[in-house]
């Protein structure tokens, strides 16, 4: 059991591996960048069910309940979190945590917080990224960052502002994050589109697979797929990740205070 949820709440933190982002592709300021946000508000709301085979086995949340003050500057207080449903509790009680304190200008993240609560096991993990110094101050050190560095949260939001519509089916991307004490690089492949229904209804989608490199955040136990709306929102609907036992769903069920019409829903 504790190996079933800890690949649970891996497979939905695939959701924010899903790009890399570079300036190169983003526009950059004098000191601070700006990104064109089309794709989320703070008021966003985001519930799935997690899965295993035809048992929901846990729900997971991806809000953002404000706007912040961080180092000076507006940033969107992003929250992650997954809980085991009453039914598991008894038996194995889980409830994360995870936080980033995101830029409202740039969109790259201030301040990560990881908040672990399984079974009998916790940890809790936070980091300062200074954007302007190059350095992470985390609860266990400092280290040198490269320019923009996301966390496994902030870099799903990111990736949700770019526009995939002219890569091709096994086009590869690259991602940069940082956790723990070190940056990791993992390979993303754009697979393509489809039409995908879940409880919150039936959308227009486009797929990416994480390429999970052995040694890196996540060590590869199988495949990886995730659905986003093929519109300016990239809201995600599914995440599916094939295990040695089985696999593991993730579905939205509901949606509230998103930043427009999501005009891939059929």
């Amino acid at each position: 059991m504790t190996k079933f949820f800890y690949v649970t709440v891996l497979t939905l933190l695939m959701l924010s591996l899903a790009i890399k982002i570079t300036s190169a592709k983003i526009p950059v300021g004098d000191e601070l960048r700006k990104v064109t946000n089309k794709a989320f508000k703070d008021g966003e709301k985001l519930t799935f069910d997690v899965k295993y085979g035809f048992v929901t086995a846990g729900v997971a949340t991806m809000s953002i309940p404000k706007i912040k003050k961080i180092s000076g500057r507006d940033a969107y207080h992003v929250l992650f979190e997954v809980s085991s449903v009453p039914f598991f509790d008894g038996v194995f009680k889980v409830r994360d945590r995870y936080e980033t304190y995101l830029d409202v200008q740039g969109i790259f993240p201030w301040r990560f917080e990881q908040h672990i609560r399984e079974g009998k096991y916790s940890r809790d993990f936070s980091a300062f990224f200074d954007q302007k110094k190059l350095k992470a101050k985390t609860s266990e050190g400092e280290y040198t960052i490269p320019k923009y560095v996301n966390d496994i949260v902030s870099a799903f939001y990111l990736a949700r502002t770019l526009d995939y519509s002219k890569m091709k089916p096994n086009e590869r991307v690259h991602l940069f994050n940082f956790y723990k004490d070190k940056t990791h690089e993992l390979d993303v492949r754009y697979v393509g589109k489809e039409k995908v229904t879940v409880s919150a209804g039936t959308f227009d989608c486009i797929i990416v697979e994480p390429l999970v490199k052995e040694g890196g955040l996540f060590k590869s136990e199988g495949s990886i797929l995730i659905w986003l709306t093929n519109d300016d929102l990239k809201v995600p609907v599914k995440v599916k990740s094939k295990i040695v036992i089985g696999s593991i769903d993730a579905e939205l069920t509901s949606y509230e205070g998103l930043a427009g019409k999501l005009t891939s829903k059929k």
